[in-house]
């Protein structure tokens, strides 16, 4: 198994694709630690995850609270005994659709504030347990690229680039102490889209035919290529994107 022995917090580990990546992460041997603000979610992937035959463990916090995410991260590294991979996969509500010449200030800058503060704080608190570990690996999601014609994606890939920005300066700051940050670039995952959402099978169509093999990642994907880069199979791979856009994002 890929992650054997590891112990891996997953932050939105409720959500479609922090589920994903937890389920996977615990098929690979993995003990995970599921955090997020709504435990009905946390406790029903934990539950598939225990049903499956793997150890999951279930906080309720907000990663926008400095204080929660740094006592949960110290719990955890005390009670498992290490952090070697953290992986921040919370939504960042970014509000799409409306131009930008027409968007109030409030709708485009809070998404980017959450997930600047959110990633720092987690990143942070993880690195602190990984530099004295001197081993650890730090999980980004993006899908940083440039924007498409006739999309109206708000603050979408301003996050996106900010966050890369932080993945290069955290693992040129983290690489002499064995620490590795890697991205991992999708182009949309249409399973993660929310039910409910208006035209939600146009989008996932558009999401598809953006790519060169007329097809998107999907969440078992994002889950496969996640584990394998947290594992010792990558050991050389940091300050790096790994893209499963199915060429959506061309490199």
């Amino acid at each position: 198994m890929l992650l054997e022995g590891k112990n891996a917090v997953i932050y939105g580990g409720g959500g479609a694709i922090g589920g994903a990546v937890a389920e996977t992460f615990a098929r690979e041997g993995a003990q995970v630690f599921l955090a997020g603000r709504i435990a009905d979610n946390l406790r029903a992937v934990a539950e598939r995850i225990r049903a499956a035959g793997g150890t999951a463990h279930t906080a309720q916090l907000d990663a926008l609270d400095e204080e929660a995410v740094d006592q949960h991260a110290d719990h955890v590294a005390a009670s498992a005994g290490s952090i070697d991979v953290s992986f921040n996969l919370i939504s960042h509500a970014v509000v799409q659709g409306t131009p930008m010449a027409e968007m109030r200030v409030e709708d485009y800058l809070t998404p980017v504030q959450t997930a600047v503060r959110a990633t720092f704080l987690t990143w942070r608190a993880a690195a602190r347990h990984m530099i004295r570990q001197r081993s650890g690996v730090i999980l980004a999601f993006g899908g940083e690229g440039h924007p498409p014609r006739g999309y109206h994606l708000g603050a979408l890939q301003t996050v996106f680039h900010a966050i890369e920005a932080m993945r290069r300066q955290f693992a040129a700051e983290l690489g002499p102490h064995g620490v590795r940050v890697v991205t991992i670039r999708t182009g949309g995952i249409p399973e993660s889209l929310p039910k409910d959402i208006p035209g939600r099978e146009t989008i996932a169509d558009s999401i598809a035919a953006a790519s060169l093999l007329g097809q998107a990642a999907t969440l078992e994907d994002v889950g496969q290529v996640a584990a394998f880069v947290a594992s010792g199979h990558a050991r050389a791979m940091t300050a790096a994107t790994i893209n499963i856009s199915a060429g959506a994002l061309i490199d």
